[in-house]
């Protein structure tokens, strides 16, 4: 098996020393980068990428598209913030597929793209993949809870892209069977989960396993708190950053309204209650803890509703198979905590509804963008009981939100 990079190369800590001493005598750290393109046949894209995002339905680039594809094509490390359902993978995929070269016999991985959950990661691949159809790009993703020797061979094969969770693709690496001495590509998606949890020790692991040269990085999220940004500035050179302010990211489109429960076990009667009235296609139900999708789940199947539910404790395989099913439309209601808040990407849910109010301010946003991806309608419902009252509040203050009691005539919403 061939190695990674050339031995005794490491990642550049000087560089990571001399960036930070740069920004801290006030030197400019980011690249200003302002043009706008309104159409992709604008954007000097490869013809066959051209043809892969015509024939997956985009028509017109979305404002993070229109200013986020190209200066990734041009290798700029960027930063790029913009809320849920408008596009973000579809910005970095493009970037990375313009610059593959995908007719090199040496099939070696080109791009390392990393995502906080498998579910996200296997959904950039899907997107990935279907972007470069045209260009015969080989993608593969590289997750946890996923046979460990199937991705030895398929690594050990050849792959021009990898997606994946941090701790498999840092294990694969080590092992030498991801080799990265051909990674000139490296993207973080949902940075502020990925930087500002638990994966960030393992993120600088992975860096320092790259090659030595300049490797291009792209950060993208929908939401970018101040220690994520600061954490990004250790291992990015002058990036161009396109940033939504925090008032402007409450979602178009999407009708957000709450139902005051006054008590916690009055939650479910309201839930059956709205099941009832209204002509639902498919929604997502969000709840905080894992033994309470499995309890929500055993109460509404026993009230006849048909429901799927899924969570981290889920054996993969059915974890997929749920989705699948959820994706196809089989299954029209799925009870899920915050493990899929980002990554879920079905056009056809129309309301989402938080049993519980997220915990993380943040995660609110990446929750009721489920609905209304893309510029779809979709109505947002929220419990909220005299206890949670105080978290509405902190919500509506994060977004400079309005969040309206659900009106009486509540099917006329759909």
């Amino acid at each position: 098996m061939a190695g990674m990079a050339p031995e005794g190369s490491q990642y550049d800590t000087k560089s990571f020393d001399t960036k930070l001493n740069a920004f801290a005598d006030g030197q400019e750290f980011f690249t200003s980068y302002d043009e706008v393109h309104e159409t992709f046949d604008d954007m000097g894209l490869k013809e066959d990428l051209l043809r892969g995002i015509y024939a997956y339905g985009f028509e017109k680039p979305s404002a993070i598209q229109q200013r986020g594809i190209v200066p990734f094509c041009k290798g700029h490390d960027v930063i790029e913030q913009a809320q849920s359902g408008t596009g973000k993978t579809a910005t970095f995929c493009s970037g990375i597929l313009q610059q593959l070269d995908c007719n090199n016999k040496n099939v070696n991985c080109q791009a390392l793209v990393l995502a906080p959950t498998r579910e996200l990661a296997q959904q950039i691949e899907k997107v990935m993949r279907a972007l470069g159809d045209y260009l015969k790009v080989k993608v593969h993703a590289c997750v946890g809870g996923t046979s460990v020797r199937e991705d030895e061979h398929i690594l050990s094969l050849g792959v021009h892209v990898v997606v994946g969770t941090p701790g498999r693709v840092y294990a694969m690496l080590q092992k030498r069977y991801l080799r990265s001495d051909g990674i000139k590509m490296f993207v973080l998606d949902e940075a502020d989960e990925m930087l500002s949890r638990g994966f960030k020790d393992q993120i600088y692991d992975i860096f320092q396993l790259l090659p030595s040269q300049q490797v291009q990085v792209g950060v993208f999220s929908a939401t970018m708190p101040p220690e994520a940004l600061e954490i990004t500035r250790k291992f990015m050179n002058k990036p161009v950053r396109i940033l939504v302010k925090r008032d402007e990211l409450t979602l178009e489109g999407i009708k957000q309204f709450y139902v005051d429960v006054e008590k916690d076990q009055w939650k479910l009667d309201t839930l059956c209650d709205l099941y009832e009235t209204l002509a639902i296609t498919q929604s997502v139900i969000f709840v905080n803890t894992r033994r309470k999708v499995e309890w929500l789940t055993d109460q509404m199947s026993a009230r006849d509703h048909t429901v799927s539910a899924t969570h981290g404790d889920m054996d993969q395989n059915k974890r997929d198979v749920i989705m699948q099913e959820f994706r196809s439309g089989s299954s029209r209601v799925l009870i899920t905590t915050d493990l899929l808040a980002r990554g879920i990407d079905v056009q056809q849910v129309s309301l989402v509804i938080n049993y519980d109010l997220p915990t993380q301010p943040e995660n609110y946003l990446h929750r009721i963008g489920r609905s209304g991806r893309f510029g779809r309608k979709g109505v947002s419902i929220n419990f909220v009981t005299k206890e949670d009252m105080s978290k509405l509040y902190d919500i509506q203050r994060f977004y400079n939100i309005t969040i309206e009691e659900l009106p009486a005539n509540v099917s006329e919403l759909f």
